[in-house]
């Protein structure tokens, strides 16, 4: 009978070597973009070197095994892009938003259940990517919807139930996904979003959408607005049929209003949860 081969806590010393080998090259070249994608990284302490290149504009540690993201990342003054999709990242520095020309934040598929306190301080952030992680309205920090300079928000995949009013303020935002959430209800101030031209809301808890949203320039050729696989009163989901555009007609109109009106009088109790999260990769310990 054969035994299955011992499994090794050891890190792959031959990948390491590869990534500290990156590092070496780059101070040689003085090279701004930094590529450590799937090096088998579980800490950046073993990258020696890193934080000292103070020139870098983009860095890319994508699918590793990182589950702690060093205060000291913030040294790299210079950087533009920062992707650490794919690690087992289960906190992150609030150091990270004092970079002062990060406009790319990727931290998508990690182990977020929170932001730190004083996250929503990035002065240029552009795209923020925290899609496929454990986030939820009361996880994120008060100062969150003060990003203004924002154009891109990926929140799919989380556990929001609502979304704050305070997203409103976000009024260079041009792109939301919200999509494979638990959202019960969206509020008004989406409204205020004059330039978004994305919304991803399918795959929720949704039964009505505030009449505000019709007014929202989401119905040209070059505009996307998802609502499928939702709760939509029977006005909605019939309208939802003919295409997008004749849902942000209905919205817009005055039987409508008062349909919205009548059910947020009512408060009649949430759908029921459909999706089993247990098995989330991001829930994974």
């Amino acid at each position: 009978m054969s035994h299955p081969p011992p499994v090794s806590c050891i890190p792959n010393t031959a990948k390491m070597s590869k990534a500290k080998k990156v590092i070496e090259e780059a101070k040689e070249i003085n090279n701004p973009e930094i590529d450590l994608v799937d090096k088998g990284i579980s800490s950046l302490d073993e990258i020696p070197g890193l934080f000292s290149l103070e020139n870098i504009t983009r860095l890319t540690l994508s699918h590793n095994k990182l589950q702690v993201v060093p205060a000291g990342l913030a040294n790299l003054m210079n950087l533009e892009i920062l992707n650490l999709t794919n690690n087992h990242i289960e906190e992150l520095p609030v150091s990270l938003s004092s970079l002062p020309k990060l406009r790319i934040l990727n931290v998508s598929l990690n182990r977020l259940y929170a932001l730190p306190r004083g996250f929503g301080a990035f002065p240029v952030l552009e795209i923020l990517d925290c899609t496929y992680n454990n986030l939820k309205e009361t996880t994120l920090p008060g100062n969150f919807f003060m990003m203004e300079s924002l154009r891109a928000l990926y929140l799919g995949d989380n556990d929001f139930e609502y979304l704050p009013a305070e997203i409103g303020n976000l009024k260079n935002l041009q792109i939301l996904s919200m999509r494979e959430n638990d959202l019960i209800e969206v509020p008004r101030e989406l409204g205020q979003l004059t330039r978004l031209r994305e919304l991803h809301l399918q795959g929720n808890r949704l039964v009505v959408l505030p009449p505000e949203i019709g007014f929202l320039e989401l119905a040209s050729n070059k505009s996307v607005l998802r609502l499928e696989g939702n709760f939509w009163v029977p006005p909605i989901e019939d309208q939802l049929k003919l295409g997008p555009s004749h849902v942000l007609d209905y919205l817009r109109s005055e039987t409508y209003r008062v349909l919205y009106s009548r059910h947020m009088s009512a408060k009649p109790p949430p759908p029921p949860q459909t999706l089993d999260k247990s098995k989330k990769a991001s829930r994974m310990r």
